[in-house]
């Protein structure tokens, strides 16, 4: 058991926050089958503190999703105080401050890993952040700007100084993007130095190496984040390849429908779709109709496609 402050994390192994992907449909997937925590989507201070329904709208989760993670971005420090303050009134469990998104319109203006370029700074945001919040305030960092700036120990001893409660950890530096490999051994080397939970992220593809990540590192936690993409089952070690079709399909449809609750059909369907193409990849049984199925604008259509996939698979045995 992970404590992060007063909140429990039941478990070791969660899904990392991904943009236009981590939706409350896709994280209650991931709960429903072994993910211990949530994050949301990240979502811009700036957008959140006028009050920009489009913003909170992705902040919105399901009880089941607890314990919940409020991911915000952002660089000026009174701005993203004022818009922690106002969404600690949908009431989060936690409330973390991203600190690694490597996105050119994000971190070239000074917010996600723009902030690993002034750690004294982005104490102070933490400081003030835990100071006017009665919640756990954590962070994501990555290993620095670029190969000469890799400067994560400092941040991450100036975050803990400042009062942070856990520390998530993308083993790639802002240059690197989502290139070359996730340097775990400096991930291990935070680890080693600090005494708030340490989580490590980046290149974990299935349960197996996620334990064995963990081992190494001597990581609290290890969250994984496009290897879950239509592999819900990769965090309670269950082999997506082991499936059967049938349960690739009932999986399939319990995700399509939490997205028709939460965002209408239409939209919902095309939410689902990145997810889709996952759910089906590598299947013989839908192969010809694959390029059918992730154009499909009727959510019963595909509903009803899959299912006669299913039930000519099983009549065939």
């Amino acid at each position: 058991m992970i404590r992060i402050g007063s909140v429990e994390i039941p478990g070791w192994l969660a899904m990392s926050p991904m943009a236009g992907i981590s939706d409350s449909p896709t994280r209650t997937m991931a709960r429903r089958y072994g993910s211990a925590f949530s994050y949301t989507e990240f979502v811009s201070t700036d957008s959140l503190a006028v009050g920009s329904k489009k913003a909170l709208s992705l902040l919105r989760f399901r009880e089941e999703e607890r314990p919940i993670t409020f991911q915000i971005f952002g660089n000026k420090l009174e701005i993203i105080v004022d818009a922690a303050k106002r969404i600690r009134e949908l009431n989060p469990d936690i409330i973390d401050l991203n600190m690694g998104c490597p996105a050119r319109n994000v971190s070239m203006r000074g917010s996600g890993v723009g902030l690993l370029r002034k750690p004294i700074y982005a104490g102070k945001i933490i400081e003030e952040m835990r100071k006017a919040l009665d919640v756990p305030v954590t962070a994501k960092i990555r290993l620095g700007w670029d190969d000469t700036s890799r400067n994560y120990m400092e941040v991450s001893r100036i975050l803990e100084e400042s009062g942070v409660m856990a520390i998530s950890v993308h083993g790639r530096t802002r240059e690197m993007g989502y290139s070359g490999k996730a340097d775990w051994d400096a991930i291990a080397d935070i680890k080693s130095e600090r005494k708030v939970p340490i989580f490590g992220n980046g290149d974990v593809s299935s349960y197996e190496e996620a334990v064995r990540r963990k081992e190494e590192s001597k990581v609290d936690g290890v969250l994984i984040g496009r290897n879950s993409i239509g592999n819900p089952w990769i965090f309670s070690d269950i082999k997506k390849e082991d499936l059967s079709f049938e349960e690739i399909v009932s999986t399939t449809i319990n995700h399509l429908q939490l997205m028709r609750e939460t965002f209408g059909d239409k939209y919902g369907l095309i939410l689902l779709r990145k997810h889709l193409v996952r759910y089906i990849q590598s299947r013989k049984e839908v192969e010809p109709m694959r390029m059918e199925l992730l154009k499909m604008e009727d959510p019963e259509k595909l509903i009803q496609i899959l299912r006669e996939a299913q039930n000519s698979l099983s009549i065939a045995s």
